[in-house]
This record gives structure tokens, sequence and C-alpha cells, in this order.
């Protein structure tokens, strides 16, 4: 896949998650991707985990295949530069809060005097629009807005989300209204205005459960997909280790039935949800054995059972080997997992887009231009 854009010039002026995640997955598909910062850098290159050269792992990961460049959009100079390289530019993404651009002088419609064609995506928190387009949020308050916190977690309280849905949610819708517009353009050489929100773009993922909730109410703990039935369940082993156990189909019900040697359990599969008796039987099935014996009991049985692997073995699983999806690179003790765009094309893996690379806007819009 890491020529299907290629030609294709990117501008990314965001920050911190979405934006930067978008870019670099139309960077792994092989367009040239220039990241744009203020003098004062991302303040994604300090969060959280920092390797020894000052920078973040996740800043790394979430830029490779991108070159970086510093400029001041509050400067005469910068903003001269800026023009030049928007002028060359296909896409355009910035995660500004709605306003701010405009206020530098590069609002939607400034944009498109210099570029008709360019496809300008804005990817904020709640859209450009409404009440909210100036609230501040995370993903935890983005999620909460769409009712997916509400809908997660047991009954006696929500559960927050790893990892962060409305973030990269949001940078995927905006991966593919970027893709579809770069179609259009190339069919009537028109730009686009896109206007995403990753509220939104949580909330789209929301529908199932919101249709259920407006015919029947939905409270945690009762429907299928959030723990309202035992055969969609997370258990506990005697080992104090955990299962995922999800035989929805009959069929799938009806092996672990034969596995385990309980016929009786047979047509309680049909019990209303939610299904609380139920669910308290496995729990008690289930921490009766430590979990390499469900393992070795389960594992033969086609019943969607599977042991929860720890983000640190997620590398050595077996499938993850064999699917070359996880590539773990840096020094022994500063190991950084990368996992390239996950689609295997005409029988060939994915493979991993170059570091980021650093260079002067000015050398940037000369070979731009």
């Amino acid at each position: 896949m890491d020529d299907c854009l290629q030609g294709i010039r990117v501008l990314d002026l965001s920050q911190y998650i979405p934006g930067p995640y978008a870019g670099r997955l139309l960077a792994d598909f092989g367009a040239e991707v220039l990241k744009i910062e203020p003098p004062h850098g991302d303040p994604m290159r300090s969060f959280g985990l920092v390797d020894r050269d000052g920078v973040s792992p996740f800043y790394k990961s979430l830029n490779r295949g991108k070159t970086v460049s510093v400029l001041d959009l509050k400067s005469a100079e910068g903003q001269q530069t800026f023009r030049a390289l928007v002028a060359a530019a296909d896409v355009l993404i910035e995660s500004f809060r709605p306003g701010v651009f405009d206020r530098l002088g590069f609002g939607a419609d400034a944009l498109a005097a210099i570029n008709p064609g360019l496809v300008h995506c804005a990817l904020s928190g709640f859209g450009q629009t409404g009440p909210y387009r100036l609230r501040a949020g995370h993903d935890l308050t983005y999620m909460a807005v769409v009712g997916g916190l509400a809908a997660t977690g047991t009954r006696e309280r929500p559960v927050m989300i790893a990892p962060p849905m409305a973030d990269n949610a949001g940078a995927m819708h905006a991966v593919m209204a970027i893709t579809a517009a770069l179609v259009r353009k190339q069919r009537t050489g028109k730009g686009a205005r896109l206007d995403l929100s990753l509220a939104e773009s949580a909330l789209a993922l929301c529908s199932m459960g919101m249709t259920v909730a407006l015919r029947d109410g939905m409270a945690r703990e009762d429907d299928l997909l959030n723990g309202g039935a035992a055969y969609y369940q997370i258990y506990r082993c005697a080992d104090d280790r955990f299962l995922a156990f999800a035989p929805i189909e009959e069929k799938f019900w009806q092996g672990f039935c034969a596995a385990v040697n309980r016929p009786d359990l047979l047509p309680r599969h049909a019990e209303a949800l939610p299904q609380t008796a139920l669910i308290a039987d496995l729990t008690a099935l289930f921490a009766s054995q430590p979990l390499s014996w469900w393992e070795d009991v389960l594992h033969p049985v086609d019943c969607c059972f599977e042991p929860l692997t720890a983000l640190q073995d997620v590398p050595a699983h077996p499938q993850v080997q064999a699917r070359q999806m996880v590539q773990v690179t840096g020094p022994a003790d500063e190991p950084t997992a990368e996992v390239p765009f996950p689609c295997w094309t005409d029988g060939q893996a994915p493979r991993l887009g170059a570091p980021l690379q650093v260079e002067e806007a000015a050398v940037m819009l000369a070979r731009w231009s």
C-alpha cells in the first residue's frame, strides 16, 4: 500500500494523537508528508515516555515516514513560506481550535484562494460549528458526550476505554474523508473543506447501542455487547488470569458445552438478557481451573475463546508474528513497538515507514516548488 498515494503532498499542522496519526497513515500509503510545527514544537515530543534523546517514542511513532519542519506562522516570513507550501500541497491537516487558523490568516476561504484544489481537513474536538465548538476536551470527555462511556463498564460504574477511541476513530475517519476527496479531485479538480469532529467520529461507532437504548433502554451489563450476556464475557480463572469468551452463535455454544461436559448448559444460551444467573454459574466454572487448563480444553474446540494477552506479550503472539504485524525497533533498553498499516496487499506484508526526518521549511519549499 505504500505507493498508493505516491506524488500526493500533505501538510500536517496537527499535534498530539489524532491529526499526526492521520498524517502517518497517509505517509504509510506513500504520500509525502511535511509536518509543520511551531517554534516550541508539538507537545507530543515530551508526552509520557521519553527516550535518552529527550523525545517521546510516541511522537516518533506517530510521525514516522514524515519530514518535520519548524515554522513560525505568527511571523511575516513564516506566513510567506507557508502560503507557498499551501500552493504546492494537495492536502492540509490541522487541529487548531475553531477560529485560531482564521486569526492567523489561513481560514478556509483564504486557503481556497491560495489553492482551489486543496483538500483541507480541519480536525477538532467537537467540530467547527455548534455550541461546543470552542469547548476544550480530550478523548475521555468526547466519549462521555457521545454515550460511549455510559455504555461501558459494570453496573457499579463506567470504565475508561483504551486505546483512546475518539482520537483514533477521528484519525481514521479523516483519512477516509481525505482519500475520498482526493479521488473526487482527480475526477473534477475540485478541492474540499473537511470538518472532522473527534466526538462525532466516536459517535458514528455508537449508533447500534443508541438504537437499543432508544427502543428498550440500555444500562451497563444489560446488552449482549456490554456485559449482559454470559456468552460474551471476560472471566477470571483460578490463577487470577483472564479469558475472553464469545460463543454468540448456537454452534459455538454447543461446542463449548460438549468440551466441558455440561449438557445442562445447552438450553441456557437462550435465557433472557441480562443473564445474571448464567453469568454467575460460568464465573464459578471458569474460576475452578487455571487458564492453562482452559486453553488445553477449549483451544481445540471451535467456540470463540481466547486468553487475554498482555500488551508486552503481543509481539511474540504466533498470529501476530505470522502476519508480521509488530516490529520492535530501537535499542534493547528502549524498545518501541511499531505496527505498520494493517493490510497485506497482493500477497505482500505491509512495510514499516522510515523514521521521521527533520528539515528546514525553506529546503522543503524548494523541493516542492
